[in-house]
């Protein structure tokens, strides 16, 4: 018998939700439906694809090989679907769109309502990470990637640049006073990331040239979370003007050291997959970043 397509797309769910119950949610199915279709799937094809436990699900190395191929007929779907739906001029289905969590509140939040209302037919997906991730293995069609890009498989279309500031609460500098030089951030708490650890060089005119490394007193994963740390007047951090901007128009963060700041613009670039054929439902999003933010 014949592989059926909703057996594929049942084995791949499970493996994207981590359970049998995930997938049930995911494709709006029974547990039990979605139980069968895996037994199904790996009687035809006589092997067991994944190792269930109590705890969790495993892939086989049979699994791990069947699910590259799995994906790869899933998206050739996808694309044909989206094919037909081009022909008719009306870009529709799912759009994966991944993001660091900040980028993803403050840039493309904001601009949700106006694009649904553009384009009615594309049903979103956010996800966020604060680390670069594998469009393949994530079922991902467009990440935004903030800074210089590494991947040379991927296409890249740049959206904008964000300049970099140093910034504090002004109950912070009414605490413990205001950085007249860059030496004086010796004697301040410095806000930093747990890595990469070059996000930990600030922009400014220094011994060092024009980057100053610093020794934070606090990291933490996102920069969404050093923003509200500052908020609450813990310390000085180094951020994006994405994230910040409101936050300086309002009075809630202050620039300091203004006058030793390099004019450092961090690139913002949305990226996919070379070899995917670019859909129409990417290629008006991209096209309504691009317009709005640049």
């Amino acid at each position: 018998m014949k592989t059926t397509l909703e057996e594929l797309q049942a084995f791949a769910a499970v493996v994207d939700g981590g359970s049998i119950t995930a997938a049930a949610d995911q494709l709006a199915q029974t547990v039990s439906g979605i139980s069968r279709a895996l037994s199904r799937l790996e009687k035809k094809l006589d092997t067991t694809l994944l190792r269930r436990t109590t705890r969790r699900i495993e892939l086989t190395e049979e699994g791990q090989a069947f699910l590259q191929r799995t994906r790869a007929i899933l998206a050739s779907i996808d694309e044909a679907e989206e094919s037909m739906a081009a022909r008719r001029q009306q870009p529709s289905g799912r759009l994966r769109v991944n993001a660091a969590t900040p980028f993803m509140l403050h840039a493309v939040v904001p601009l949700v309502p106006a694009f649904r209302s553009a384009y009615p037919g594309i049903q979103l997906e956010l996800n966020t990470d604060e680390m670069n991730i594998d469009l393949l293995e994530r079922r991902t069609d467009v990440a935004i990637r903030i800074g210089l890009l590494q991947d040379s498989t991927l296409h890249a279309r740049p959206l904008c640049t964000s300049r970099l500031r140093v910034l504090a609460s002004p109950d912070y500098l009414a605490r413990a006073g205001k950085p007249r030089s860059v030496a004086d951030l010796a004697g301040h708490t410095l806000l930093g990331f747990n890595q990469p650890e070059s996000l930990n060089r600030w922009p400014l005119r220094g011994a060092h040239g024009d980057e100053w490394p610093t020794v934070p007193g606090l990291t933490a994963s996102s920069g969404e979370t050093l923003r509200q740390l500052a908020l609450q007047g813990v310390g000085l951090v180094c951020l994006s003007d994405f994230m910040t901007a409101g936050d300086r128009e309002s009075g809630r963060l202050v620039q300091v050291l203004a006058r030793d700041t390099v004019d450092v613009r961090q690139p913002i670039n949305a990226v996919y997959y070379r070899n995917t054929q670019l859909a129409a439902r990417i290629a008006c999003f991209l096209d309504f970043l691009q317009e709005r933010l640049a």
